[in-house]
């Protein structure tokens, strides 16, 4: 296997708890793993301090990243060093969770200093609820927007199953929930099978 063929990925949960949206994210890393030799990383936003973005524009004028000094510091380096994310979110009022907005706001104090620090990286989301039509795909969609605007390759799992990624249906059981729900993890392992396809070309093209 060539080093284009081996992809980093950061896989982040955005959830406060270590329930459905652990388990589906550690799921998606464990499958890209076991199945496609991939280089993973992991965050979960449970138990983290996570200050929002107060818009101050330290990060504009120093250059020198955020003002504040918390556990997204930390994450900043993963988001540095990996090919490819995937972000996962519980549904919170029909979209992501405060969290996980958090960490998509302080993106910008990397982007203050570098531009293109995230450019052509690939990206990819999942959702849990617990219903099974519950705002999953709202939520994916801002995931997947965030993406666009971080000049970063948005990409999902096709037609007929896995449209916008993983979407999946906890029936508010936690990780059991995730575990069985097959159809959900169906579309998240087709989302991550894309997800390593379309990171492999783009470090081939990167060559």
């Amino acid at each position: 296997m060539s080093d284009t063929d081996i992809v980093k990925i950061l896989g982040i949960s955005g959830s406060p708890r270590k329930k459905a949206t652990a388990r589906a994210v550690q799921y998606a890393l464990d499958y890209a793993k076991e199945k496609y030799n991939a280089e993973v990383e992991y965050f979960s936003a449970s138990g983290k301090e996570l200050k929002f973005c107060i818009h101050c524009d330290h990060c504009i004028r120093t250059k020198k990243g955020c003002i504040h000094k918390d556990d997204i510091s930390d994450l900043y380096e993963k988001m540095l060093w990996a090919d490819a994310w995937i972000i996962g979110t519980p549904v919170y009022q029909g979209n992501i969770s405060a969290q996980t907005k958090t960490i998509m706001d302080r993106c910008r104090a990397v982007v203050a200093a570098n531009p293109k620090a995230f450019q052509n990286k690939v990206g990819a989301a999942l959702a849990d609820g617990g219903d099974r039509v519950g705002g999953q795909e709202p939520a994916l969609q801002t995931i997947l927007n965030f993406y666009v605007i971080s000049e970063m390759f948005p990409v999902a799992g096709g037609s007929f199953g896995s449209n916008l990624g993983g979407t999946l249906w906890s029936k508010d059981k936690g990780a059991e929930g995730i575990d069985e729900d097959e159809e959900g993890l169906r579309s998240l392992r087709r989302t991550m099978k894309k997800l390593i396809e379309t990171s492999r070309q783009m470090k081939r093209l990167e060559q």
